[in-house]
Order: structure tokens, then C-alpha cells, then sequence
């Protein structure tokens, strides 16, 4: 029964429900002649009519993200239950029906609809339906989660004359990538990337003895000389009451236990996390030995992208399920990986394999409390540091501040990249951080000094929103081709990562990365960024 329950989950749509942030009830959009909002009306500015396929948690966590950026949102899913939750959560509109009917398709709004997002728990279902939107409908952009390894990103049967998908996410391999930059940086507790890995943001907590910690901004340089960064955020822990979101300038004090967030060339990632995170800089944090619990869709697409580094790590892998256990131990190697028969809230099995050893305890099961279960225990039996996947976006949030390490969300790991082509504008990259409360976000400036804000002033002549802060200018970038994914592209040569301080000089098309404390702000930083209409 309880492998049965599990598998049961793993099916469904399965991710961490979305910002409940809704649009005020007064906006101010252009309309088209048909009274609906209008694509790009204004320039800088999109609001898009938008119909997602599934009101699952991929579905909700992508809903409320859209929602809060003022996009018209239109939802298929079959269950009306569903369905009238989320029109309570949001500000949105339900349709009843399944989204591979062309009737429920107009009905949602498809004739003038300018994007699909087809998030249903079946490829079938998804694959089907954008066939249906282009064909039928003609709807511009097409978006399906895939799960299936058949359907790549330049497949032909993804062409139009196939199934007419435009861009395929699939959150598991979204996940597993970025468990992957966690493996790669242990001490890091995210780890996001922009302009295909030129630039990384990390989040470190930070730890007494370190050479920073308990020193002031300012002294960076001095303290340590070798890495070229720029602190933009720290979160303080505050005995009952929430962190303390504190704006980072020259006399910021960096406190024991304070989380920062810290951007970067990649090149420079070991030094920044050296000088938060540990006692002595020559010291160096390796992940050998990992015990992954679950090994569902998940766990396998993990151990596999382990085992495809090269690196000889020393992973065991638990599954309770007799029969998946023998499907994982014929398709992994057996010299790189042990698959174990067992489950991973089992005290005796941990004890048995040595979990006092590990290095990364990671519990990826389909059951989020078995999965918070599994890494408390883990922790308690002496696993350095424990990882859990958590699905609901309330026990994310009350796992913050416990004995464990990281709780990461699906959804939340996915979503910069679908809103990254959602925009296809200047705004290149959005990444959602501290479970979606700030952002982080890389904008490209436009025009000059005539038709923009920003293009040719210094940093210090520009204002941002309250505790926003520049983080690094990417120069040199090519130019994005049409609707191209930003992950998609080659590492960009010759480009320069510069660390933005006051006197640095935007220029036209300069790739900008900004903290935003606020996801609120977020529309303030676009509206800077803004060029008038006469650069077009």
C-alpha cells in the first residue's frame, strides 16, 4: 500500500504551490478591439492573455507567478474543486474540461489567447493539446512539460508539422540539474546561474571563525583579496520572529548564522564561499559519499547525472519497492551505485550503511513527509548535511531555521527558466529566491542616453526600489536570436563579468543583475529599464 500511495503521487502534478500575490482589483491596461488585454501594448510592458493546461502544483505555482505579474490567466484542469480553489487564492478564471477539446480551448479563450502552458500530469495530455492550440487555434507560443526523454528541445516531432511545442520544461530535470550545482558547491544553499553559467548567484550561510564573518562590507577587499564579488543581500535569524531582511552597504556587519546572497563570476564561486563559510580558506569541502532516499523519476535522473561527471562519488540508494529496486539496480551501474532495498525512515537501515559518513543526504521520494522525515533523522544520525524535496509551499516555509540544510521546492526550480521564455524581452533570467519572497533578475539595457535611463550613467546617478541592489554587468553577450532559450545558447566568448559598483558606467546591451528584496519591485526595476518609444 504504501508503494502503491507513493507512485499514486508521483504521477499526479507534483510541485510547491506558487505566490499567493494577486493583482489589485484597478489596473491599467491597453485593451485590443476585443476588450481583452493587449500583447506588448506599451513598450517594456507585456500583460498576455495566457491559458494553462492543469491545476495541479506545477500548474498552481505557475498560475500564481503569472498572476502576480498581471497576466490575464485562464485555467483548464477537469477537477472543479480544484479549479475553485485556486479562482479563491487568485485572481483568475477556471474552465471545466479537458484541454485537448477544442471547445474547451475557445471557451478558455484560445482565438486571441497569446500563450499556452500545457502543465497536465500526462505528456500525452500536453503534447495533444498544444497540437490542438496551433492548429486549431493559431495561438503563438506553446509550452509543454514533457517527462518523457523521447521529446527533446529540437526534435522534429516537436516541429510543427508534429506536436507544434515551442519550448518543453520538465521540473524533474530542472531539479535534478540544480541538485546537482549543490553537489558541485556543498556549502552553498542555492546556487543560480545567469547567461549559461557565466555568473552565479549563491546563497551561503555564514559561519563564525570564517574571514568575513563578523567584519563589515567594506573590509572585503582587505579581508579577502582574491575574490572579486558583491555581497547584495543578507537575511538575519531573529530569536521568534521572522528574518530580518538587512540592506547591504559598506558598514553592513556579516553576523554568524546570517544567510547571504552573493554574485559572482562562476570562476570566483570557491573563494566567495571560502571566505562565509569556512574556518580555514585552504580548507576544501567535497561531497564523496551520498545516500539518496527515493528512487523514483527523481533519484534516477540524479544518480544518472552523477554518475555522467566522471567524479567517483560513493552512492547508495534506497527504495522501498522491491521491484523498482531491481528495474534501478539494471538500468544504474552497479560499480558507481548501490541500490538498497529499504526506506530511508528506516533508523537500523541508516545505521547499517553508515550514514554518519555521508557527506549529502538527499530524501527525493514522492512523499513530503516522509521526505522531512528521512533527512531529521539523517541528520540526527550524523549525515553532514541533508537536503529534503518538499512539494507544499507550508511545509517549506516550516522547515526554515530546522536541523535541515536545504528544503527544496520542484516548482521553484523550474521556474526561471519558463518565465525566462515567457518574457522573451529584455529580461533575460528571473529566479525566484527564499521561497519566493526576493528575486533575482538579469535585464538587458537598451538604447542610449536619449531614449533610456540607465544607458550611459554611472550606478551610483541610478535608483532603484528600497534595498535593491546592483549585483554584476555581463558585457559582451551576443544577442539572443528569436525566441531562443537563454540556457540554450553557448557560453558567450569574449565576455566580461563585472562586479558593479558605483562608478561603472551601463552601456547599451550590458546584461545587468539586480537583487530584489520585494518580489513587488519587480515591475519598478522593468519600468527603469524601459526605453522610450522613438528608440523602436
Amino acid at each position: 500500500m504504501r508503494a502503491a500511495r507513493a507512485g499514486a503521487a508521483l504521477r499526479g502534478a507534483s510541485s510547491l504551490g506558487g505566490p499567493a500575490t494577486c493583482r489589485g482589483p484597478h489596473r491599467e491596461v491597453a485593451v485590443t478591439r476585443h476588450g481583452r488585454p493587449a500583447y506588448n501594448a506599451s513598450p517594456g510592458v507585456q500583460h498576455l492573455k495566457i491559458i494553462i493546461l492543469g491545476a495541479g502544483r506545477i500548474g498552481e505555482s505557475v498560475a500564481g507567478t503569472l498572476v502576480s505579474e498581471r497576466n490575464d490567466i485562464t485555467v483548464i484542469d477537469t477537477d472543479a474543486a480544484r479549479l475553485r480553489e485556486l479562482e479563491e487564492r487568485f485572481e483568475l478564471r477556471g474552465v471545466v474540461g479537458s484541454g485537448i477539446e477544442p471547445d474547451v480551448l475557445a471557451e478558455a479563450g484560445a482565438r486571441d489567447a497569446d500563450m499556452l502552458i500545457a502543465c497536465a500530469a500526462q505528456d500525452e495530455t500536453n503534447l495533444v493539446c498544444c497540437k490542438v492550440a496551433y492548429q486549431t487555434f493559431g495561438i503563438p507560443t506553446r509550452i509543454a512539460r514533457v517527462r518523457s526523454n523521447a521529446y527533446k528541445e529540437g526534435s522534429p516531432l516537436l516541429g510543427k508539422e508534429g506536436f507544434a511545442v515551442d519550448c518543453v520544461i520538465c521540473p524533474e530535470e530542472s531539479l535534478t540539474r540544480y541538485i546537482g550545482k549543490l553537489v558541485e558547491y556543498p556549502e552553498a544553499l542555492q546556487v543560480r546561474e545567469f547567461a549559461n553559467g557565466l555568473a552565479c548567484l549563491v546563497a551561503v550561510r555564514a559561519v563564525a571563525g570564517a574571514p568575513l564573518v563578523r567584519h563589515s562590507i567594506a573590509e572585503l577587499r582587505e579581508r579577502v583579496p582574491g575574490a572579486d564579488m558583491r555581497i547584495v543581500g543578507i537575511y538575519r535569524r531573529l530569536e521568534n520572529e521572522p528574518d530580518r531582511f538587512i540592506v547591504c552597504e559598506g558598514p553592513t556587519l556579516i553576523e554568524p548564522g546570517d544567510e547571504v546572497f552573493v554574485l559572482s563570476a562562476r570562476e570566483h564561486l570557491p573563494a566567495v564561499l571560502s571566505a562565509l563559510h569556512r574556518h580555514d580558506p585552504g580548507e576544501q569541502s567535497k561531497v564523496e559519499r551520498i545516500m539518496i532516499a527515493g528512487g523514483g523519476r527523481v533519484g534516477l535522473r540524479l544518480a544518472r547525472q552523477l554518475i555522467e561527471t566522471g567524479v567517483k562519488y560513493q552512492i547508495k540508494l534506497l527504495e522501498r519497492s522491491h521491484a523498482r529496486c531491481v528495474q534501478l539496480a539494471s538500468e544504474l551501474p552497479n560499480a558507481s551505485v548501490l541500490v538498497l532495498h529499504g526506506d530511508g525512515t528506516d533508523e537500523d537501515l541508516l545505521e547499517d550503511e553508515g550514514i554518519e559518513g555521508i557527506d549529502l543526504f538527499l530524501a527525493l521520494t514522492s512523499d513530503d513527509e516522509d521526505n522531512i522525515m528521512a533527512s531529521l533523522l539523517a541528520k540526527r544520525l550524523g549525515a553532514k548535511r541533508v537536503l529534503a524535496l518538499i512539494n507544499r509551499r507550508s511545509y517549506a516555509d516550516l522547515m526554515h531555521g530546522t536541523q535541515i540544510d536545504i528544503a527544496l521546492s520542484p516548482a521553484q526550480t523550474m521556474l526561471g527558466e519558463l518565465l525566462a521564455y515567457v518574457r522573451q524581452g529584455d529580461v533575460q533570467a528571473v529566479h525566484s529566491l527564499r521561497r519566493g519572497v526576493a528575486e533575482a533578475l538579469e535585464i538587458v539595457a537598451r538604447g542610449d542616453r536619449k531614449t533610456s535611463r540607465v544607458v550611459g550613467r554611472k550606478i551610483s546617478d541610478i535608483e532603484l526600489p528600497k534595498g535593491a541592489q546592483f549585483g554584476l554587468v555581463m558585457r559582451g553577450l551576443p544577442e539572443m536570436g528569436e525566441g531562443a532559450l537563454p540556457a540554450g545558447t553557448g557560453t558567450p566568448t569574449p565576455a566580461q563579468v563585472i562586479i558593479a559598483r558605483g562608478d561603472t558606467v551601463i552601456q547599451s546591451n550590458d546584461h545587468i543583475v539586480i537583487f530584489v528584496p520585494r518580489k513587488r519591485q519587480l515591475r519598478d526595476v522593468e519600468k527603469l529599464f524601459r526605453v522610450s518609444a522613438t528608440f523602436f
